[in-house]
């Protein structure tokens, strides 16, 4: 199953992460400090944060500026994925995606069923890729982050990781767009 094969190098990734609450700040956002901490732990770099309020326009607008950045490869948000009024990262962010990524969805369904059983049912985490940027789209509290990060994106975002990775074919991901001259 999972390894990490220890004779390919580490390959560190710029990651940026967003925080989509109208009631977070920087002084108590916990789950995008889970995220920042997880991140740097891991060795990867942090390069962006950012808390914006649950409006579909500010979300879409700060992650495509972040897929735009050549620093950026990945971005992970936090919160907006429920079922009330308010959430709409999914809505904001499912749009810009050239590829969906079902799978991410899947996985973390299966990792959070078994802490919190069919309360899983209750986020729309989903993930996808856009101007050869990842973009995971997680739940907002700090829980789900640390499963998504510690299940998922931790292993997927290491090279070392087989049978095999995210970064491995990062350097393919806008193929499509080389290939159509656009």
């Amino acid at each position: 199953m999972n390894r990490l094969d220890e004779s390919r190098p580490f390959i560190p990734v710029g990651i940026a992460v967003l925080t989509v609450s109208d009631t977070r700040t920087r002084e108590n956002d916990k789950s995008g400090d889970t995220l920042a901490d997880r991140i740097s732990g891991a060795g990867h770099v942090l390069k962006a944060r950012a808390i914006v309020p649950d409006d579909k326009q500010e979300i879409a607008a700060q992650v495509h500026a972040w897929t735009l950045d050549p620093d950026i490869d990945v971005v992970i948000t936090t919160g907006g994925t429920g079922f009330t009024g308010r959430d709409v990262t999914p809505e904001a962010l499912e749009p810009l995606f050239e590829k969906r990524m079902d799978g991410f969805s899947v996985m973390f369904h299966r990792i959070s069923y078994d802490k919190i059983g069919t309360s899983t049912i209750q986020s729309r985490a989903t993930g996808g890729v856009a101007n050869a940027t990842f973009i995971f789209v997680l739940p907002g509290s700090p829980g789900a982050c640390k499963d998504a990060w510690d299940g998922i994106l931790q292993g997927q975002l290491d090279y070392r990781h087989m049978p095999c990775n995210f970064i491995e074919i990062m350097p393919r991901l806008d193929e499509h767009l080389r290939r159509s001259g656009g």
